[in-house]
């Protein structure tokens, strides 16, 4: 009978780990508050309330829960392994074996959470994707980034809704505005805050020749900003038709809304409802998330420079190549991990890239 004590000794003390940065302890209080909350008949008086209590009472309970029925797990894996090395059983070391690598499974799934250190790392996540440098080819590659992400989206079981998009010229799109909506969209997400950079032989050159495009990518997290006050005379709002679906009244009626923050740049757009109001009313929370992102990463960036911390690659660096010709290679360009499977991570298989990211922003702020 093979022994299988070191590897059970080594889950139990991922599992006392998990305990810890999951602070089990403290949500399983949580939950008991949660659970009184949701029973409450009046709750849904408030829909938004009751809305972030049920999320917030989901993702508590799938805590707790994942990490219960792991240690039931291991505690029953022990117990077998004990009775089984006792009267030498072979026979069960398959399943013994199959349960410790289940366990070990679940177990890195949970460890990346101790990597989402960011305060809205886990709410749903604004995504903005720009054509840069590169014409036509620079549209075509921010229509595949936009792509990239959304089977990445799919991938992980997420919900993508598009706000707005702007189609290219000739082919790909000049922009583009969605909203990807799951736990720790965001924290995942801002990896790929940047500028992208696509090297391929141009499939818009008659005589083709390698072309270089840059596309820029950035990223707000969904968050309500009530307090925030916005004056304003410095938005400028912009109104059209929308696009999608809405029958006769999308080609009948401009209700869709862009409001632009002049002095940040900031850009946030709503096509989602029938009335113009209600997209104005959408898209102005939108820009005060933005606009509050922002503040909260400029105090960040002023304490960081006071400690003397070095600054993290931010908007408008270069953060990935992505090489097609000569050679096919991705490569981060901040945590120098690669791909030689281009085509897998253009079909959204980015997970390696997030999860080298989060290390390396952990690495960086100790």
């Amino acid at each position: 009978m093979r022994d299988f004590t070191n590897d059970l000794r080594d889950l139990s003390r991922r599992l006392g780990e998990a305990e810890e940065y999951l602070k089990i302890g403290a949500s399983r209080a949580r939950l008991s508050e949660l659970e009184i909350e949701i029973s409450r008949p009046d709750l849904w008086d408030d829909q938004d309330l009751a809305k972030k209590i049920n999320s917030e009472y989901a993702n508590v309970k799938s805590d707790v829960d994942e990490y219960d029925t792991m240690r039931a797990i291991v505690d029953d894996l022990d117990v077998l392994h004990e009775m089984a090395r006792e009267i030498d059983d072979e026979s069960q070391e398959s399943e013994i074996e199959t349960g410790i690598a289940k366990v070990a499974s679940g177990l890195g799934v949970l460890e990346m959470r101790s990597l989402f250190t960011g305060e809205h790392d886990v709410v749903d996540v604004i995504v903005q994707i720009n054509a840069k440098d590169g014409g036509v080819d620079a549209q075509d590659w921010a229509e595949l980034l936009m792509r990239m992400y959304t089977r990445w989206a799919e991938r992980r079981g997420f919900v993508v809704d598009v706000d707005d998009i702007s189609p290219g010229a000739e082919a790909g799109i000049m922009s583009a505005e969605f909203t990807i909506k799951g736990r720790y969209a965001y924290g995942l997400m801002t990896s790929e805050r940047g500028t992208h950079r696509l090297v391929r032989i141009s499939p818009f050159d008659n005589q083709g020749r390698r072309q270089t495009s840059f596309a820029t990518v950035q990223v707000w997290p969904v968050m309500d900003a009530p307090d925030l006050e916005v004056n304003e005379s410095e938005i400028r709002m912009e109104v059209f038709r929308a696009s999608g679906a809405g029958g006769q009244h999308v080609n009948k009626t401009s209700s869709a809304v862009r409001l632009i923050h002049e002095p940040t740049g900031a850009v946030a757009t709503s096509q989602e409802e029938r009335s113009q109001l209600q997209n104005r009313e959408k898209a102005m929370t939108r820009l005060k998330a933005m606009i509050a992102a922002k503040i909260e990463e400029e105090h960040q960036a002023e304490k960081d420079r006071i400690a003397g911390k070095t600054a993290m690659v931010g908007w408008g660096s270069q953060i990935r190549s992505y090489v097609l010709q000569p050679y096919q290679m991705v490569k981060d360009l901040r945590t120098e991990v690669e791909s030689g499977n281009v085509a897998n991570v253009l079909d959204g298989d980015l997970d390696g890239f997030m999860e080298g990211y989060l290390r390396w922003r952990r690495a960086q702020s100790e």
